[in-house]
Parts: structure tokens; C-alpha cells; sequence
């Protein structure tokens, strides 16, 4: 079974990728939140790997974190949720997020992701809700502060040019979040570079 790969990031998509280790390339499934954190392609990466075993397939799934690989892999021990569609909840909501709405209880919340009804968010949370308040203790959360002041408008004036760009507005938000927790000064220059690096 594939726990790990590090190789060269061959080809990379929203919805999955290929990384070259030793001339062979291995494609994996990977939820927004891998992706967003991937380098450019022809680059080293590694990720952590859970290989899900079928008569007719093998397919294997990609986690740029612990958080989000254990995450994972409580969700597809909720009856009714397969691989792609826990991949579907984390690519549909943030890591720390969905772990803090679980272990709230909060159904809404995870039933506004697509693809995700409401027996399923009650699902989650009734069965997920007692280890998801266990790992929020021991989860590797990193803390972004709420901007304010002149940082406020940096913020937002970073993520009106993302949407002018094109781009979703929770594609912008999340990537703004990852260039804030990463940029040393806060420019409005220095954000939207950042983030389009996480956007790219």
C-alpha cells in the first residue's frame, strides 16, 4: 500500500495530479486545499498518500497535511461516504474549518457544501462529532488573525483584484488567507503575488 510519494509534480489539476518519482507517474485525487499548496509543475513535492483498493481499480489519493489526510479518512468511515466524495467535502471547505464545524455539531455548515445532502451533513456530524472535539486539541491549526485597520483594505482591495481576475470568490478568499499567513509585509503588491502563487 502507498503511504507517501515524493517526486517530481508532473502535471497538476484542481481535481488531481501527477507526481514523476524515478521516471514512473503516479496520478492522485487531491481536494482544493492540496492543491492550492503545490508548487509549480517540475518541482519536488510530497504528499501523503491513502491508496483506496477496488476489484476493478486502484486509486490513490493525494493530502499535502496530516489534518487533512485524517480528515479524510473520518469521513470515509461515515456510512455512505466513498473516497470522492470526502474529497468533495474537504475540497469544499477548509481543513480547520470543516474539523471545528464537525466538532460543532453544525450540519448547515457542511451540508452547503455541493454534492452533500442533508442525512449526509447529520451523518457526519452524529458520528464524527466526539473525535473531531478530540482532535481540535491536538490539530496542527495554523491561527490567521482578523485584519484590521489599513490591512483591512490591503485585504480586500487584494482579493476585488483576484475576482477581477477571474477568479471564485472562495478561490480568492482561501488563497488570500494562505498569502497572509506567508507575506512578511503587508503590501497589497506583495498579497496578490503570493496568492496567485498559490492560485497558479
Amino acid at each position: 500500500m502507498i503511504a507517501h510519494l515524493h517526486g517530481v509534480l508532473f502535471k497538476k489539476a484542481p481535481q488531481s495530479i501527477i507526481i514523476d518519482v524515478g521516471g514512473v507517474g503516479y496520478e492522485a485525487m487531491v481536494p482544493l486545499s492540496t492543491f492550492y499548496a503545490l508548487p509549480d509543475t517540475d518541482e519536488k513535492v510530497g504528499l501523503l498518500i491513502y491508496t483506496h483498493v477496488r476489484d476493478d481499480a486502484l486509486t490513490l489519493f493525494g493530502f499535502s497535511t496530516r489534518l487533512e489526510k485524517d480528515l479524510f479518512l473520518m469521513l470515509i468511515s461515515v456510512s455512505g461516504i466513498g473516497p470522492k466524495l470526502a474529497v468533495n467535502v474537504l475540497s469544499g471547505i477548509g481543513p480547520a474549518d470543516l474539523l471545528q464545524a464537525i466538532a460543532g455539531g453544525d450540519a448547515l455548515r457542511i451540508q452547503a457544501i455541493p454534492g452533500v445532502g442533508k442525512k449526509t451533513a447529520e451523518r457526519i456530524t452524529l458520528e464524527l462529532k466526539d473525535r473531531a472535539a478530540k482532535a481540535l486539541g491536538t490539530a496542527d491549526i495554523p491561527e490567521i488573525t482578523a485584519p484590521s485597520g489599513d490591512d483591512r483594505h490591503i485585504v480586500d482591495d487584494a482579493q476585488s483584484a483576484l475576482l477581477n481576475l477571474g477568479y471564485s470568490a472562495k478561490s480568492a478568499k482561501m488563497a488570500i488567507d494562505r498569502a497572509r499567513a506567508r507575506v512578511s509585509e503587508m503590501t497589497l503588491e506583495g498579497l496578490i503575488r503570493e496568492a496567485l502563487k498559490t492560485l497558479s
